[in-house]
């Protein structure tokens, strides 16, 4: 009795330690941004109890598995690489110096520096991209020379990576930064500070509303001088990268999923339609395109799609730079239709239930399936896919039937990415009407009968 007695008094007690406790747990992993953003005016004055919890530091650790978070443990450092990205991640104090884009780690053993250069684009499998991407370089241990004094102090963890790549090109943009960014760094609950190297002003108010959402701070341009030294807690350097336009909900700190980016999307551009249901009448989106794999009878595809029943909106490619307004227009649509391309990335944006139809040009077809078609299924949205005859294709008017463009395609697309560009990528389509009518009715029954799934 006086043993339970003694349990009770020693519960009793120690309740207000652990309300305390939690509150700082709260506090530090679900911080609002409207908290952080007051905070911006007086970073310095932001302390966190390490004693009690240190949250960066547990936030940072779930970054790396296996061998990579001992690294991490024993020495506050480590360094992973696979075929597409180079991450590296610092869990105690780093300086940035902007001057020659370089990171000093230091080490609490004797162990001698050791320089390491990353270049922090997800696309390192990539010659042509990677030749675009500054290095930034890695100083890590001990060196006889002392580390630059700090003239910028922070007290949140720095990400770092390029916004250079395959910028410019919206599927390369979504894949390669935006959808790793949010892997990488959803779990900080905004408290990061982003370093983007590379700077390209038009990409970062393009993004803004994403960037501003995965971090409550403004964002770092280390080219707008060469002398200034940047002192954080901890850095990531690079961008975890899973798949085309996709999340490994597995591999991810709070076990995001494709669901969960849409969700994030939705909050960034305030998109105010779930499900292809709230749409009145079915509204199909036509992705013109103007240089290659261009409809050479869009018109008459108009005229057919107005006859189906749908409503329609004809998009070209300078309307989808203005994201803040374009994310709107394609989540009130229904169908999106289009011919292979980067515009079909935008697919992201529709409503739960509506339908991707992609019009697939010749030899086109591994491609589509996988950017396009497989993603579209984790987006909940419906894939159909229109794969066209020869006889549509205007590689039929130029080379006759009997060419080995035909007869032999293997002969072409042998002779490199290049070759096989200025033959297959650069063909336009005068698309079979009454063929294709099916596939648009096919749609239409689609979004007509869908209902939302709790």
């Amino acid at each position: 009795m006086m043993e339970k007695e003694s349990r009770r008094l020693v519960n009793c007690a120690t309740l207000p330690i652990c309300l305390v406790l939690i509150g700082l747990v709260y506090a530090t992993f679900f911080h609002s941004n409207d908290t952080i953003l007051e905070s911006w005016g007086n970073l310095s004055s932001e302390k966190i109890n390490i004693d009690a919890v240190d949250p960066q530091e547990f936030l940072l650790r779930r970054l790396v598995r296996g061998d990579d978070r001992v690294q991490l443990d024993s020495n506050g450092f480590s360094c992973r690489a696979d075929v597409h990205t180079q991450v590296c991640v610092a869990n105690k104090p780093v300086r940035i110096y902007n001057k020659g884009l370089t990171v000093y780690v230091p080490s609490d053993s004797d162990q001698p520096q050791v320089k390491r250069i990353v270049k922090p684009y997800a696309r390192l499998e990539d010659e042509t991209a990677m030749k675009r991407v500054s290095p930034v370089q890695i100083l890590h241990g001990n060196n006889t020379i002392d580390p630059p004094t700090c003239n910028f102090t922070h007290n949140v963890t720095a990400v770092v990576f390029s916004s250079k790549g395959f910028t410019g090109n919206v599927f390369h943009e979504f894949n390669e930064i935006i959808i790793p960014l949010f892997i990488t760094t959803r779990h900080f609950r905004s408290r990061v500070r982003f370093v983007i190297t590379d700077f390209e002003l038009w990409w970062v108010q393009k993004y803004n509303r994403c960037l501003s959402h995965l971090s409550a701070y403004e964002v770092i341009n280390p080219g707008t001088d060469d002398g200034s030294v940047h002192c954080f807690p901890g850095a990531v350097i690079g961008l975890t990268y899973h798949d085309n336009l996709a999340l490994n909900s597995t591999d991810i700190p709070g076990g995001y999923s494709m669901f969960d980016f849409k969700q994030f999307l939705k909050e960034s551009y305030n998109l105010k339609i779930n499900h292809v249901s709230e749409i009145q009448k079915p509204m199909l989106m036509l992705i013109s395109r103007r240089k290659t794999r261009r409809f050479l009878n869009e018109d008459k595809m108009v005229e057919m799609i107005m006859e189906l029943g749908f409503q329609i909106t004809r998009v070209e490619p300078e309307w989808m730079y203005n994201l803040d307004e374009f994310a709107e227009v394609v989540n009130s649509c229904s169908v999106m239709l289009g011919a292979h391309g980067a515009g079909l990335t935008n697919e992201i944006f529709l409503p739960t239930g509506a339908v991707m139809v992609q019009v697939v040009p010749l030899q086109n077809e591994w491609a589509a399936t996988t950017y396009y078609g497989g993603p579209a299924k984790e987006m909940g949205v419906r894939y159909l896919e229109y794969k066209i005859e020869p006889e549509e294709s205007s590689l039929f008017d130029t080379y006759g039937k009997d060419h080995p463009v035909f007869t032999d395609p293997k002969s072409i697309i042998s002779k490199g990415y290049y070759a096989f560009r200025s033959v297959y990528l650069d063909q336009d389509l005068k698309i079979n009407l009454e063929r294709f009518k099916k596939t648009l009715i096919e749609a239409k029954k689609i979004v007509e009968s869908s209902t939302p799934i709790n």
